[in-house]
């Protein structure tokens, strides 16, 4: 608590951390039994898979024209009506869990705009309540709320399918799997009875309804290199340890809890790293160690044995996906630019969308490459993409060059 308020200038900023905290656990139950769900319930292919995540991340692809929509609504509300959206999901998903895949794809279309809302509000709101030169570590910490959450959630998911099976002995995979939903809409229903009670900040922000503007020019280049790093990671990595390991449901949340288990830490370090460091230099060596990483996960199977290979890409899974910390970085670099919070918000939700674009593309060509092609090339493809962000990020201004005012 003393760490916090000597990296935040907002004395209710424990309201907003609990609720990203709230949010987490959701987001746990959700994402520690999704691709196992797809996978056994809904018997989904590589390449179905690809097609469920182009539905899935539409809302990430709109998310300018949500918010455009929405541009009257407070931060705070915001993060409300995303619990709320992504409740309703997983309240579908619990009724329904048996269903067609029509059904199951809508309701998590529905729970991903939840999620989509609430990222440009999380990174302004961490950035803007932080004091002058603490803004990446204030965003580590809002991140890091977030992954104890998740932390809970995954592991709660791997709880509940040990005790379904040992103690209850439920043999329908669909009764488990519907006690996760049930337990990430009841999760989201509290974080809504507590936001409720959060009284609104005096000011009120206004956010313009769209906002494109040159200088952010740079920002939403890396923004199109995230977008493709990050489906090849949350689409297809999770598929590779299902399909062609055949990693269980249990194994997986375990993995993702590791994972966010380690960024409670790895955020705050990260921010520390963009804060001292730069977002250059964040940037640069992100995308070095993601070559490495693309590159096991295509061709560890051929170059080891197949125990030893499910191990380092085991690992690596964890690693990849605590890399995703360095985003920070981009974030930084926008307020850096950005003239108030307002147009820092709003820039933000431009990225994410700019952002989505590109990864709704990847998600259905590369659950084609697999399929043809093999996943060596969909990783090598990957690959391509990081080391071109190494290129690009050498690029960037250092910080001392940005002046806040660059031309529009």
């Amino acid at each position: 608590m003393k760490r916090i308020k000597e990296v935040f200038q907002d004395e209710k900023i424990m309201g907003f951390l609990f609720a990203m905290l709230i949010f987490g656990i959701a987001s746990g139950f959700n994402l520690g039994a999704f691709n196992n769900y797809m996978a056994e319930v809904q018997n989904i292919s590589p390449f179905g898979r690809g097609v469920v995540e182009f539905a899935r991340e539409l809302p990430g692809l709109l998310l300018l024209v949500i918010l455009a929509i929405l541009h009257r609504m407070s931060e705070r509300r915001l993060i409300r009506l995303a619990l709320l959206i992504s409740m309703l999901g997983m309240a579908g998903l619990a009724v329904w869990t048996g269903g067609t895949k029509i059904t199951a794809v809508v309701m998590v279309v529905l729970f991903s705009t939840g999620e989509h809302l609430i990222m440009p509000v999380r990174q302004s709101i961490s950035v803007h309540s932080s004091k002058p030169g603490q803004s990446g570590l204030g965003m580590g910490i809002a991140r890091s709320f977030g992954n104890v959450g998740m932390v809970a959630g995954f592991y709660m998911v791997s709880i509940i399918f040990y005790l379904s099976k040992t103690v209850f002995q439920i043999e329908n995979p669909i009764g488990r799997y519907r006690i996760v939903f049930i337990s990430a809409a009841v999760t989201c229903l509290l974080g809504i009875l507590f936001t409720s009670r959060l009284k609104e900040k005096d000011e009120y922000i206004k956010r313009p309804k769209f906002l494109i503007k040159k200088k952010f020019s740079k920002y939403y280049i890396l923004e199109i290199f995230a977008g493709a790093r990050k489906q090849v990671f949350f689409t297809f990595a999770p598929y590779v340890l299902i399909v062609n390991y055949g990693a269980p449901t249990e194994l997986i949340a375990i993995l993702y809890g590791i994972y966010s288990m380690a960024n409670i830490f790895m955020n705050p370090i990260m921010g520390k790293l963009v804060d001292r460091l730069g977002y250059k230099f964040v940037l640069i060596l992100d995308y070095i160690i993601l070559v490495l990483l693309c590159f096991l996960y295509g061709f560890a199977h051929r170059i080891l044995p197949f125990q030893a290979a499910f191990v380092v890409v085991c690992v690596v899974f964890i690693l990849d996906a605590m890399l995703f910390s360095a985003g920070i970085a981009r974030t930084v670099y926008v307020q850096k630019l950005s003239d108030d919070q307002a147009e820092t918000t709003a820039t933000l939700s431009s990225g994410i969308s700019i952002n989505h674009l590109i990864s709704v593309v990847i998600a259905l060509i590369g659950g084609l490459i697999w399929e043809k092609l093999g996943i060596e090339t969909l990783f090598s493809m990957a690959a391509l993409f990081g080391m071109a962000g190494i290129v690009y990020s050498f690029r960037l201004e250092k910080e001392k060059e940005l002046t806040g005012q660059e031309a529009e």
